[in-house]
């Protein structure tokens, strides 16, 4: 497995424990959604290091709502764009 790989499995199972009641098929529709909208593509046609930008986006999203800050979309954005 590759190191992309193995981070992006990482974040996807943080992401998961962001948010314990939404199921994996929900999140994985809604990183679709992200990756056509970031993207302009759909999840099955980006390479590893594209998902794990998306993870990556969709993680800090959470993150921002659980700590009560509410999403910061040009601080998560800048963050994203620099991985």
């Amino acid at each position: 497995m590759t190191e992309t790989r193995h981070e992006a499995l990482t974040v996807l199972s943080e992401i998961c424990e962001l948010s314990p009641s939404v199921r994996l098929g929900q999140i994985l529709s809604h990183l679709d959604f992200l990756t056509d909208a970031h993207l302009g593509k759909h999840l099955v046609d980006i390479d590893d290091d594209e998902l794990l930008a998306i993870l990556y986006r969709h993680q800090a999203e959470l993150s921002a709502r659980t700590e009560g800050d509410g999403p910061n979309r040009a601080v998560i954005a800048t963050a994203v764009d620099q991985q």
